[in-house]
């Protein structure tokens, strides 16, 4: 699975995500995630509905690992 791959997996799970930005490869992933899904939520909870995008890749192993920045728009980093 490529970096691509993963990235519109999860702007299609979550379509109101301003900025995905996915780098990595060999089942191993780097996601920074920005939507305003995420105000109010602690770390546990941006991470479990960033996880639910890639839920059934992660389950049959195309991705092994996936570390994830996800921020609202409020307190994205700059690009």
């Amino acid at each position: 699975m490529e970096a691509s791959q993963v990235a519109e997996l999860i702007r299609a799970g979550m379509p109101d995500a301003e900025r995905v930005e996915v780098t990595g490869g060999e089942g191993k992933f780097e996601a920074l995630v920005v939507s305003p899904q995420f105000a109010g939520m602690n770390a546990v909870k941006k991470h479990q509905a960033v996880y639910a995008t890639v839920r059934d890749q992660i389950d049959s192993g195309e991705v092994h690992a996936l570390s994830i920045r996800a921020f609202p728009p409020d307190e994205a980093p700059d690009a």
